[in-house]
């Protein structure tokens, strides 16, 4: 697993014999350098250092372990299972520009069908050609069925619908409706998405709406995901660019904030680079 930026910060800390007071104003400073953010670092700290005391650990080592066990428990407090049951299950991929939404899709298509799913992808960011284009070589690359616009311009959500009508027609089991990487202050186009949402639904439940966010958005990424579960009822998180270079402490204080869990994780560029999430790995890869 990549080396996050967490882990860097701590390894001086980590290399102190004794636990003494600059300890837990060490290990707040790594949180808030790994954009945790403020509230989620002093909660940790803590929960840390008051469980620390309780037990009676004085090794730093030990300390390391108990922080390790600490953050996995919260991050599993959120059950990041996708809920994929329906035939077909309609999953929304939203977020704003730059966060690596289309070809998460792609990812997501190839990771499904390598478990034994169907899956259509829904070509609905029709305010951009390039998106359209960007979108189907992704489809195209994992295998996935596609339906793009018959026109320039056409509506966003009557390609959604006639994705999902291929699917109930065809038996495909899952369609992915990419959307416009649209921002989140522009409420015009948030109302799209919800327009996309009320047509699909008129003959199909959408099972998950996954907010796509980049791990080295930071801080960012936390107004994004406050902004799109109020106006798109966001589900779950998918983390993309999550190398070395990613302070993804933001997780944990997106995850502490909104109740929304990590449902996917992407940690290159590859078609095959997308995973399920897991509070353990992810626990443990943040001190590496």
């Amino acid at each position: 697993m990549a080396s996050w930026s967490l882990g860097r910060a701590l390894r001086g800390l980590w290399q102190k014999e004794t636990v003494d007071e600059s300890t837990w104003e060490e290990l707040e400073d790594a949180l808030l350098v790994a954009d945790a953010g403020v509230d989620y670092a002093e909660s940790l700290v803590a929960q840390v250092r008051e469980e620390s005391e309780r037990i009676g650990l004085t090794s730093s080592k030990d300390v390391k372990s108990l922080l390790v066990d600490i953050i996995e428990t919260r991050l599993a407090a959120h059950d990041p299972t996708l809920t994929l049951t329906d035939r077909p299950a309609v999953v929304l991929m939203v977020g704003v520009n730059g966060v690596g939404k289309t070809t998460t899709i792609g990812k997501f298509a190839r990771f499904l069908i390598k478990a034994g799913r169907s899956v259509v992808v829904a070509a609905a960011d029709t305010f951009r050609a390039a998106a359209v284009e960007q979108v189907s070589v992704w489809a195209e690359r994992a295998g996935a069925h596609l339906v793009s616009p018959e026109k320039d311009g056409q509506d966003p959500a009557s390609v959604a619908y006639q994705a999902v009508v291929r699917a109930q027609q065809e038996g495909i089991d899952i369609v992915l409706v990419d959307t416009a990487g649209r921002l989140h202050t522009k409420t015009g186009l948030m109302d799209e998405l919800s327009k996309i949402r009320r047509v699909i639904e008129k003959i199909q439940p959408v099972s998950e709406v996954l907010l796509v966010l980049d791990a080295t958005t930071g801080q960012n990424g936390l107004q994004q995901a406050e902004a799109f579960l109020e106006q798109a009822g966001v589900t779950g998180l998918v983390i993309t660019k999550l190398d070395g270079s990613a302070r993804a402490g933001f997780v944990l204080g997106v995850q502490d904030k909104t109740g929304l869990p990590v449902k996917l994780i992407g940690e290159g560029e590859g078609i095959d680079d997308l995973r399920g999430f897991s509070a353990k790995r992810f626990a443990e890869g943040l001190m590496e």
